[in-house]
C-alpha cells in the first residue's frame, strides 16, 4: 500500500507536508541528478548491511535491491517527484515493492544519507581534477625539458628584470601545480570518510555495522562523531578552497601566456586561439582568457559556500541543501580549465631567436654585473650604486667602457682593479648570466635539470597515488556488486 491518496510520497512526508506553494522552492530533485548514481550505491550498501545484521529480512532486501535496479534502469528523469533525489528514489522503491520498500530507510536519516552521497560523488570529481592537474604538470615538464637553454626575459612588476629560460619559467608553474595537487590530495583524504550510520545526528539504536557500509562504498574510514558526521560540510570548504587555489595558479599561467602572446614571445596553437569576427588578421589567446576567468568563478563559489556555512547551528539545517552545488560547479570548471591549459602549453611554440633578442632588454643583466663586483669583494650596495649610475648614463645596456668610467667616478679607481673586462662582458651577456645562476632552483641548465628530475619523480608518485585511490574505489564497487548479486 501507499498513502491514503495512493501516493508513495505521502508515506514518506505524510499528507500534511506533501503540498503547498513552497514545495517547489524546497525541492532539489532536478539539481540532484549529479548524485543519482551515488544515492543508488549508498542505498545498496545500506540495504546489504541491514540484511547482514538481520535488521531486515533477506527476501525484503532482495526485493529492495531489485527495485533499485529498476530505478537505475529508468534513470533520474523517470523519478516522479519529491523534495530531493533521496526521497524520490525511496518513493519509487515503495511504488515497486510496497510498504516493505520503506524498510530501506531503517537506521538512517536523510541527513547522513545526503552527506554520504555528496562525499561519494565528489571524491570521483576530485580525482578527475587531480588527473587534469597531473596532465598539466606533465605538459609543463615535457615542454620545459625541450627549453632548458632557451633564454628569455624575466619580469617583475611587468618590467624587464633578469634573463631566465623558458624551462625555468614553466617549471615555476609546475611546482605551484604540484602544491595544488598536494592540497587536493589532502582534501581527498578527509573527504573520503563515511558519515552513514550517524542518522539524523544522534546515532541509532539499531545494531548497524558502519564499517561494513564504509568498506562497500570505498571509504577509508567512518566518521567518529555522529553529530559532526551529519552536520559538517567542512570537506566542501576544504575541497573548494584547494580548487580555488589551483584556479588562481591557472589564472597566473594564463595571464603570462596572454602577455607573452602579445609580445611575440610565444605562439599558441590555432586549436587554443581564435580570430576576430571582423578583423581577420587577428589571432587571439581566447582560451587563456577564459582560463583566467575561471579563477573569478571559483572565488565566487568559495565565497558563496563559506557565507552559507557561516554561523549555522548544529546539527542539520536546510541551508546545507544549497551548499554542495558550489563545489560541484567549481570542480567542473577548474578541471576543464586545467585540461585546456595543459593542451595550450603542450602545443605552444616558443620562438628562440625573438626570446634571446629580448632577454637583455632594459639592462636585465644589471644584477649580474653587481653580483660580479660583490663576488670580487666590493660591498653589494657599493656595486649596486656603480651599476645603477651606469644604467642612468646609458639608453640601454651600458658597455664595459661606461661601467669602467662610472667605477672610476664612484670608487676612485678602475673597474678592472677588481674584475677583468672579459668577466664583465660575460656578466652582460644574457646567456652567460643565466648559466652563472646555478644555485639550487636557479635557471642555469644544470640547476633546471635537477628541478626537472625532482618534478618527474613527484609527478610519478602523485600519479601512482591517484591511480591507487581509483583502484580502491573500483574494488569497492566490485565488492558491492557481488554482495548485491548474492541477493538479486
Amino acid at each position: 500500500m501507499t498513502g491514503e491518496d495512493g501516493d508513495s510520497e505521502g508515506v514518506i512526508r505524510r499528507d500534511r507536508f506533501s503540498g503547498g506553494p513552497a514545495r517547489g522552492f524546497m525541492s532539489s530533485l532536478a539539481a540532484d541528478e549529479r548524485i543519482f548514481e551515488a544515492d543508488l550505491a549508498v542505498d545498496r550498501a545500506h540495504v546489504v548491511m541491514l540484511a547482514a545484521q538481520d535488521i531486515i529480512e533477506s527476501d525484503v532486501a532482495a526485493d529492495i535491491l531489485a527495485a533499485l535496479d529498476e530505478v537505475e534502469a529508468a534513470g533520474h528523469d523517470a523519478l516522479s517527484g519529491g523534495e530531493d533525489v533521496h526521497e524520490a528514489i525511496e518513493a519509487a522503491v515503495i511504488d515497486i515493492v510496497g510498504p516493505d520498500g520503506g524498510k530501506m530507510h531503517t537506521a538512517r536519516s536523510r541527513n547522513d544519507e545526503v552527506a554520504t552521497c555528496i562525499r561519494y560523488r565528489l571524491r570521483d570529481d576530485v580525482l578527475d581534477a587531480l588527473d587534469a592537474a597531473l596532465a598539466l604538470r606533465e605538459s609543463l615538464v615535457e615542454t620545459a625539458s625541450e627549453h632548458t637553454e632557451t633564454v628569455m626575459p624575466g619580469y617583475t612588476h611587468l618590467q624587464p628584470a633578469q634573463p631566465t629560460t623558458v624551462a625555468h619559467f614553466l617549471l615555476s608553474y609546475e611546482r605551484a601545480v604540484a602544491r595544488d595537487c598536494a592540497r587536493l590530495m589532502c582534501a581527498y583524504e578527509r573527504l573520503n570518510q563515511s558519515p552513514l550510520g550517524s542518522a539524523a545526528f544522534a546515532g541509532t539504536p539499531f545494531d548497524v555495522n558502519r564499517e561494513l557500509v564504509s568498506d562497500l562504498l570505498g571509504f577509508d574510514s567512518v566518521m567518529e562523531n555522529s553529530m559532526d558526521a551529519s552536520a559538517t560540510r567542512d570537506f566542501l570548504a576544504e575541497t573548494l578552497s584547494a580548487l580555488t587555489t589551483h584556479a588562481i595558479t591557472l589564472s597566473g599561467l594564463a595571464e603570462d601566456l596572454v602577455i607573452f602572446s602579445n609580445k611575440g614571445f610565444v605562439e599558441l596553437s590555432d586549436d587554443y586561439s581564435s580570430t576576430s569576427s571582423i578583423m581577420p588578421q587577428k589571432k587571439n589567446p581566447d582560451t587563456m582568457e577564459l582560463v583566467r576567468a575561471v579563477a573569478g568563478d571559483a572565488v565566487g563559489e568559495l565565497t558563496g559556500l563559506m557565507t552559507t556555512l557561516k554561523g549555522l547551528p548544529r546539527a542539520y539545517n536546510r541551508d546545507l541543501q544549497r551548499a554542495h552545488k558550489h563545489a560541484f560547479r567549481a570542480v567542473d570548471d577548474v578541471s576543464e580549465a586545467a585540461a585546456v591549459a595543459a593542451g595550450a602549453v603542450a602545443s605552444a611554440t616558443w620562438p628562440e631567436d625573438e626570446l634571446a633578442a629580448a632577454a637583455g632588454d632594459g639592462f636585465s643583466t644589471a644584477t649580474g654585473v653587481a653580483d660580479l663586483l660583490a663576488m670580487a669583494g666590493l660591498p653589494f650596495r657599493t656595486a649596486h650604486e656603480v651599476v645603477a649610475e651606469a644604467a642612468a648614463r646609458s639608453s640601454g645596456t651600458p658597455d664595459v667602457a661606461t661601467l669602467d668610467a662610472v667605477a672610476t667616478d664612484v670608487l676612485g679607481e678602475s673597474l678592472f682593479t677588481h674584475v677583468t673586462a672579459d668577466a664583465v662582458e660575460a656578466a652582460l651577456d644574457p646567456t652567460e648570466s643565466v648559466a652563472s645562476r646555478d644555485s639550487v632552483g636557479g635557471p642555469a641548465p644544470a640547476a633546471v635539470e635537477a628541478t626537472l628530475s625532482t618534478a618527474r619523480d613527484d609527478l610519478s608518485a602523485d600519479a601512482a597515488a591517484v591511480a591507487d585511490a581509483r583502484d580502491t574505489l573500483t574494488a569497492a564497487a566490485d565488492e558491492l556488486d557481488e554482495e548485491v548479486s548474492s541477493y538479486v
